[in-house]
């Protein structure tokens, strides 16, 4: 399956690899949609503790979030992760049978408009 846009993402389990130009893509059209957010959720699934908050905090430096407790964070095996930027709350979670990569839900504070869900992305798609 090609990757071109992120809707080719939608139906996957676990995020594909991707070349440098597919990255690229993906980011430009990922960070037009943030932009026009009023906050983001991320969740990632990862195959420990260390990995989800290694990709959580490349999120947090490129967009300049600040997550509290991640040095509390621990959970064993296959973990889910799941970061609010607008409380600033993070949680993980062991849970096994998941894929692995991040998961970028733009959120708005106005009702009327509908959040989107983007991913599943690499785990280190933002280093």
């Amino acid at each position: 399956m090609e990757i071109n846009k992120l809707v080719d993402l939608n139906n996957l389990r676990t995020a594909p690899q991707l070349s440098n130009n597919q990255e690229k893509k993906l980011l430009d059209e990922l960070e037009v949609n943030i932009l026009k957010t009023d906050w983001i959720t991320i969740g990632i699934m990862a195959p420990c503790d260390n990995r989800a908050i290694e990709a959580l905090q490349s999120i947090s430096i490129k967009y300049s979030i600040k997550f509290g407790n991640l040095d509390s964070l621990q959970a064993d095996g296959s973990v889910f992760l799941k970061a609010n930027q607008k409380t600033g709350n993070v949680f993980v979670r062991s849970e096994n049978g998941l894929g692995e990569g991040i998961l970028i839900t733009c959120q708005y504070d106005e009702g009327a408009k509908e959040s989107n869900t983007f991913g599943p992305l690499p785990l280190d798609f933002f280093r």
